[in-house]
């Protein structure tokens, strides 16, 4: 006969396995890393604060000398005549800045929706690093380009010297691709896969997919791709210097020289001084504010879009 099987008797208590509690070194290394994250975030956002309120200290003076209605409202800048209306300036930048946008939005768009939609493995591995590397290309690279290249073209068809918005612009809009074009394209993979599963479903081809149903889902991203766009194009300083003409006057035509907010602090600052340096540095306070603001427009739109889904 089979002995009978002896029952499985209970770990005594000594045998128990007892948790393992965290040496004093991770105690002390977690602190570590803590404090090293929170020194890293308090040093960005004291660099900002730092540049703002140096910025401010050193342009505040503007409000009194050449004052802060001449400065807002002048049409002239002259350091010559003592003028420092921003005018011309803040017109030149806009002008500048939405021919940008009209030439490399649309090409920065499609862009992004051939490599999310359209091309192949092999296509997208070739095409989407040739697009981020003119995100790494200098600025004084593209200028040369814009200066050899772009400018005789302009010349002859506007019958200029080539010297103008038209040719910053178009300098600027390649410059932008990368920015918008990544930014859309990963605004379109985070469509969710179901979207595109039930547009074809229902019958509907791949041009329709896109425009129909991928592009208003992910219209959101893509107004945030573009505003940030506006803002490397705002920013851009040397290019802009070599193709605009740098003349502070308001807008004349596409092949007329144009200068930028950016433009002319580069090229006043080395000999400014007194009420002119003042004036340069209060041209720094409204790229300042420009800046924030498109960034405070970014920030809202994701709100919004985060609400809605």
């Amino acid at each position: 006969m089979a002995e009978p099987l002896e029952p499985k008797r209970a770990p005594e208590a000594g045998a128990s396995r007892t948790l393992k509690m965290m040496s004093r070194a991770t105690y002390i290394q977690e602190a570590l890393l803590k404090n090293l994250f929170l020194t890293c975030a308090i040093a960005a956002v004291a660099g900002v604060a730092l540049i703002f309120f140096f910025v401010g200290f050193r342009g505040w003076p503007v409000i009194e000398d050449p004052g802060l209605a001449a400065f807002l409202f002048g049409s002239e800048w002259s350091s010559t005549l003592g003028k420092f209306g921003i005018g011309p300036l803040v017109t030149g930048t806009l002008v500048v800045t939405i021919g940008a946008l009209v030439f490399g939005a649309p090409l920065a768009i499609g862009t992004a929706i051939f490599l999310s939609e359209i091309a192949t493995p092999t296509v997208r591995g070739i095409v989407r690093p040739a697009v981020e590397l003119l995100a790494g290309v200098p600025s004084v690279v593209f200028g040369f380009f814009g200066l050899v290249i772009v400018r005789p073209f302009v010349a002859e068809l506007t019958g200029s010297m080539g010297f103008g918005p038209l040719t910053a612009s178009l300098i600027l809009a390649v410059m932008i691709v990368p920015t918008i074009a990544t930014l859309t394209e990963d605004a379109l993979r985070s469509v969710p896969p179901g979207i595109r599963e039930a547009s074809y479903a229902m019958g509907a081809t791949t041009w329709q997919t896109i425009y129909k149903v991928l592009v208003p889902a992910a219209k959101i991203g893509i107004f945030d791709a573009i505003i940030l766009g506006m803002g490397r194009a705002i920013g851009e300083t040397m290019a802009v210097v070599m193709v605009a003409g740098n003349a502070p006057q308001f807008f004349e035509g596409l092949g007329a020289p144009i200068a930028t907010i950016t433009s002319q602090i580069v090229i006043d600052m080395s000999y400014a001084s007194g009420t002119h340096r003042t004036a340069l540095f209060g041209l720094a306070i409204i790229l300042f504010i420009i800046s924030m603001g498109l960034v405070a427009i970014v920030r809202a739109l994701s709100r919004l879009n985060a609400k809605r889904s």
